[in-house]
């Protein structure tokens, strides 16, 4: 069955069963210390931090675990063996088991190596061409 679209971070918690919610509130909270003064938005049903417009990161519960992404080839180069407890799927996807502590310190620091990369990005080329 498919997730209702919440219309916020937080009716996106509330929904959720007890041991989801209590990581997921943590991950969101290190996530906020990591992207101070991000805009905050649901998309794809998923809670999404946005800086400047741009999804930079998203988190997401399931039953047995829960993910953030985007997770690039230069942010898990640069994380190295910090990485190495969790699962990363080689495709974006950072996996945290739900039985385990949530590690807050790791995920404030990829919320802000996605902010350093999002703030290095080149514009879309749809919006440049809207500039023209």
């Amino acid at each position: 069955m498919r997730r209702p679209n919440p219309p916020s971070i937080e009716a996106y918690l509330a929904a959720l069963d007890d041991s989801q919610k209590e990581a997921l509130t943590r991950v969101v909270a290190a996530i906020r210390k990591g992207l101070p003064g991000a805009e905050e938005s649901i998309s794809y049903r998923i809670p999404t931090f946005k800086i400047d417009g741009h999804a930079v990161l998203y988190c997401a519960a399931f039953t047995a675990h829960y993910s953030i992404y985007p997770a690039t080839a230069a942010l898990v180069a640069s994380l190295g063996d910090a990485l190495a407890p969790y699962r990363y799927n080689g495709k974006g996807t950072i996996r945290f088991a739900l039985d385990r502590p949530v590690p807050t310190t790791l995920i404030t620091r990829i919320a802000r190596l996605r902010a350093a990369e999002d703030a290095t990005r080149q514009p879309r080329r749809r919006a440049a061409a809207k500039k023209r």
